[in-house]
């Protein structure tokens, strides 16, 4: 039986760490958490914010997915964008889905990220 969903694993390009590392703990809020050092040997780095963790692997022939992304729910959608944009982070709003606002962006190995707020009513 299936409980929860323990973590979700992007791919980046070698090299790209400092740089997901600046946009998931700047930018998102996230705090980095160690690897174990075999899997550090490997080169990436993971996140963590609440219970969310994401996981970024190197991958050798790297390309972003067009469509597949982690959904993430935030709270304050319309302070959490305008920090997105005062970091440069783009913010593409969708009205696609009813009960809730959200909006897309990328991180710089250009994972696209949804970010999305239930709302009331």
């Amino acid at each position: 039986m299936i409980a929860a969903v323990d973590h979700v694993q992007l791919a980046a390009p070698a090299g790209s760490e400092p740089a997901l590392c600046t946009y998931y703990v700047d930018v998102l809020g996230m705090t980095e958490l160690p690897k174990p050092p075999v899997l550090a040997a490997r080169g990436g780095c993971w996140f963590q914010a609440g219970p969310v963790q994401l996981h970024l692997g190197i991958e050798a022939d790297f390309r972003p997915a067009k469509k597949a992304h982690p959904g993430l729910r935030v709270t304050g959608i319309e302070t959490f964008a305008e920090r997105l944009e005062a970091h440069g982070a783009p913010v593409h709003w969708d009205a696609g889905l009813p009960g809730h606002r959200r909006f897309h962006s990328y991180d710089p190995a250009g994972n696209r990220l949804e970010f999305l707020e239930p709302v009331d009513g």
